[in-house]
């Protein structure tokens, strides 16, 4: 509960004694002084547990609820009798400060549950000479389904709100009484029944308005609908508001779960849905000219700065990602824009003022219903009824409670434009949009020229076959009307950089990529901010343009800046992670997408970074390595858990990784390098951990709508691609001491453990440290290192412009740490560190190995070797530039390579 604050929120303060406080809400409330004085018991049971929350189990004892069910007068009766006691407490604890919004909105929700859950049994035992609905597929009994709609649904309901309500039953059938009816006929009659319980009018007023306005087809629909009927209503003519009105529905009685399902795809949808600023645009468009033409500024909950815009802001996210992000699936506002804050979708000081205004105007319209306890959000306009409410807001005068309401509307209003503000709307015509309008009429070439593309004459080609092709002219109307009005500053924004020509046309790939999906040009459209930064990656690497083409969901990453660039958490991230796979639970495909998301995000935020120069590639492939780490050992719980008959909790399994992910050095595009080791004695443990290797496999490699997770390669397991697909520990040690080729050796001088059971990685590092300290004829051992290099000669020549297979390259440098570790390692086991090979060229030269010099000339060149490749592989090159740096480079390589094996590399 929140903290008791003086009037103007400043001061902790005492509540007032029972008998003061029950004064003060007497003068802000005419409803609680006409209630008190027709029901004098009313006040002493209110002075006696003021201090006392009305929960439910008061509820409970309020009335012999079981023995009025047939009795529908006395029914009645008694819930509008607890009605009026829950208000009478509500209003005098809420004014005196025991209680807050969250005590009065809760409180006020249960009652209506209770209420709901009290006359539902009414409205059955007044139809039982019916017998009970049946349902004709099931052949069990039915029941109607009541779900709250609004602010019901979200435990947010005011003081004096009618509930919007929706009849739903599971199943068409009749009823097997003497009296049989159809199940829809039945609930239709439970159903009126119901609403008159709570609805009608009577001496002792009414329990709830019912509003069931918001049920399929609006008043001209049937009263109650079947799960299929509802299935089909949403599927084929549901509407966009429809989607905002259901997020917050609950079922108060009946199947939920079944509710949920059929519902949450129509109001969730599994990709990023940025249409929904359109529709919630229109929508609140909409109540704007109602707000206009009725002259309701007065109004807090639907004027500007009002509670509808702030609920508009929470909905409009949890529309977009609710079905991509289910912790954004909720029914509070207050908890969306909390889960919002911690998602840094919204600023923490946004969400900070848009709740401090939320609270601040549902308490005032919870004054302004306590007045004559009317559905009403509209300030007074007379002058007594003014100073009412500015008192029961803690304000010394009208004057003073405006300036503190103008002041959180003005916030609202602030944050509300920031969030739906359309750049385009009533913007003047980009200046280019005559040339994208007129493309395949004019001559453009003079036009793009000036802008700066240098071969303006293709670009014009490209723009033409773009607006002449098939996919664009038969893309819907609302998609090419986006698209058409993403180009032309498109075309602009890529004029701006050097390889212009080239920048546009990957840019106009992407797009055709992703032109028949509206939400990413709406995302696109709606964020302008996003178009430099598309135009900056797409200018500064190929491979990035292509990378966001297969997977356009990325688009989503450009939008917020600080968390594009900001460098990973992986702890953090790693929670996330495990919490989305949580969420997934039961579903396989759900979770191989969740795993491929979490890794394309995270891939491409360190793209955009390092292309931003924050990481030098030693710490890039770090960190794509720990990534890959994370990712491998997510896979690796999940999958076991989808291994059925699974004799323990947590698997006996680890997996080793070799070459670039061994030795942390992956690349963006890098295959995994793996192999799987078991450690388990039970005798289903070789078949059980058989099919998890396999699982693990398919979901690492398969293609899903998602796209894929890795390529790995398995070839380098104990007798290699004829061996078994997971070995035990005991098998592995014994290969590689008595079995494995020195190139096999050579693969283990770049392998770790990289998940799975700590315990057996802790076993591969000793077997492998054992295997790289073994006493070796350094003489032999050249030898075999240096058949091998010629080996790899015949299939891979040396070229000047592969940095990789070159002579004093990549792999000779690599050869050359190879055979250190392998020959010096039983003296120096620093050697056998997973450090790098730069670091280990280090350490052997420490250790005069080699050459100091050699050594630091080396190093120098397998981190320019490496530059190169990354930067060549950015812009999908196969091939660098040669120039006489390369050259020099090369000559500091091939001077290691004769200073350790006394041979020239040529």
């Amino acid at each position: 509960m929140e903290r008791l604050t003086g009037r103007h929120g400043k001061d902790p303060i005492m509540p007032a004694k029972p008998s003061t406080a029950i004064e003060d809400g007497v003068r802000f409330s005419l409803y609680l002084q006409r209630l008190l004085e027709a029901r004098p018991e009313e006040a002493v049971r209110l002075a006696e547990r003021l201090d006392q929350p009305f929960d439910e189990a008061e509820m409970h004892a309020f009335a012999d609820w079981p023995a009025l069910v047939t009795d529908s007068d006395a029914l009645g009766s008694a819930l509008r009798r607890l009605r009026q006691a829950v208000m009478a407490r509500l209003i005098v604890r809420d004014l005196s400060g025991r209680a807050d919004l969250d005590e009065v909105v809760t409180t006020i929700s249960l009652l209506a549950d209770f209420a709901i859950g009290r006359a539902l049994p009414a409205a059955e035992a007044a139809c039982m000479q019916h017998g009970r609905p049946m349902g004709e597929d099931s052949g069990t009994e039915q029941s109607l389904i009541v779900i709250a709609m609004g602010k019901l649904g979200g435990y947010e309901l005011n003081v004096s709100s009618d509930i919007d309500l929706i009849f739903i039953y599971p199943e068409s059938g009749e009823t097997d009484g003497p009296r049989p009816l159809s199940n829809h006929e039945y609930f239709t009659r439970v159903g009126k029944k119901l609403i008159a319980l709570l609805n009608d009018v009577t001496a002792d007023g009414q329990v709830f308005r019912v509003d069931m306005r918001l049920r399929p087809y609006g008043d001209s629909g049937p009263l109650v609908m079947s799960f299929a009927a509802l299935e089909n209503y949403l599927l084929t003519q549901g509407r966009e508001w429809e989607r905002y009105a259901w997020i917050k529905a609950r079922a108060v009685t009946g199947d939920a779960e079944g509710l949920n399902e059929l519902v949450r795809p129509f109001v969730y949808r599994k990709y990023l849905d940025y249409n929904a600023y359109g529709a919630m645009r229109d929508l609140h468009a909409q109540i704007r000219r109602e707000v206009a033409r009725r002259d309701m500024s007065d109004n807090i909950k639907l004027g500007p700065g009002g509670i509808r815009e702030v609920e508009f802001i929470a909905q409009v996210f949890q529309l977009i990602r609710g079905g991509r992000e289910k912790s954004l699936q909720l029914r509070s506002t207050r908890q969306t824009l909390e889960r919002l804050s911690e998602m840094r979708l919204l600023e923490p000081d946004a969400v900070a003022e848009l709740s401090e205004a939320y609270a601040f105007l549902r308490n005032l319209e919870h004054r302004l219903q306590y007045v004559d306890d009317q559905q009403t959000q509209v300030l007074p306009a007379t002058p007594e009824g003014r100073a009412r409410i500015a008192g029961s807001m803690g304000h010394a005068d009208w004057g003073d409670f405006m300036e503190a309401l103008d002041r959180h509307r003005r916030r609202v209003r602030r944050h509300f434009e920031q969030v739906f503000f359309l750049p385009t709307e009533n913007a003047p015509a980009h200046p280019l949009t005559a040339l994208w309008q007129d493309i395949a009429e004019q001559d453009c070439c003079g036009q793009l020229g000036t802008l700066g593309f240098g071969q303006p004459a293709e670009v014009e080609r490209q723009l033409k076959a773009l607006a002449g092709s098939q996919r664009y002219l038969q893309m819907p109307l609302g998609a090419r009307k986006k698209l058409d009005a993403l180009i032309p500053p498109l075309i602009e924004v890529s004029a701006t950089f050097p390889n212009a020509d080239e920048t546009l046309s990957r840019i106009l790939s992407l797009l055709e990529a992703i032109g028949r999906r509206a939400s990413y040009l709406a995302l696109l459209s709606e964020y302008p901010q996003t178009l430099q930064r598309l135009a900056s990656l797409c200018s500064a690497s190929a491979w990035v343009a292509g990378y966001l083409s297969r997977h356009p969901i990325l688009l989503d990453e450009l939008l917020d800046a600080r968390v594009l660039y900001a460098p990973p958490d992986w702890a953090a991230l790693t929670l996330q992670l495990e919490s989305q796979l949580q969420e997934a639970d039961g579903d396989v495909e759900g979770k191989m997408d969740v795993l491929r998301h979490f890794q394309h995000a995270q891939a491409f935020r360190l793209v955009a970074q390092d292309l931003a120069g924050m990481w030098t590639v030693e710490a890039l492939s770090d960190q794509l390595s720990l990534l890959a780490d994370i990712v491998l050992a997510a896979a690796l719980r999940h999958a076991w858990l989808d291994i059925p008959a699974r004799h323990r909790e947590d698997p006996c399994f680890a997996i080793v990784g070799y070459g670039k992910l061994g030795g942390k050095e992956l690349g963006y595009a890098s295959d995994l390098d793996i192999i799987f080791l078991f450690d388990d004695e039970h005798p289903d443990a070789p078949d059980l951990y058989s099919r998890l290797a396999r699982k693990l496999s398919t979901w690492l490699t398969s293609a899903t709508p998602a796209g894929v997770l890795y390529d790995i390669d398995l070839r380098l397991r104990p007798n290699g691609s004829s061996g078994l697909l997971v070995s035990t520990v005991e098998a592995f040690a014994t290969y590689q001491t008595r079995q494995a080729w020195i190139w096999e050796h050579q693969a283990l001088t770049r392998a770790r453990y990289v998940a799975g059971h700590a315990g057996i990685g802790e076993r591969f590092e000793a077997i492998r440290h054992g295997v790289l300290t073994q006493p070796r004829d350094a003489a032999a051992l050249a030898s075999e290192v240096l058949a091998m290099r010629r080996k790899m000669l015949d299939t891979h020549p040396a070229r000047e412009d592969d940095v990789k297979h070159a002579r004093g390259g990549i792999v000779d440098i690599e050869f050359i740490v190879q055979y250190l570790i392998l020959a010096h390692a039983h003296a120096v086991p620093a050697l056998t560190a997973n450090a790098g090979n730069i670091a280990l060229l280090a350490v052997a030269a420490e250790s005069s190995f080699v050459d100091a010099g050699l050594a630091e000339g080396a190093r120098r060149a397998y981190r320019h070797y490496r530059r190169l490749q990354h930067a060549a592989r950015l812009n999908e090159q196969s091939r660098v530039t040669v120039d006489d740096t390369l050259r020099a480079h090369y000559a500091a390589g091939r001077a290691l390579w004769a200073g350790v094996f006394g041979e020239d590399a040529a």
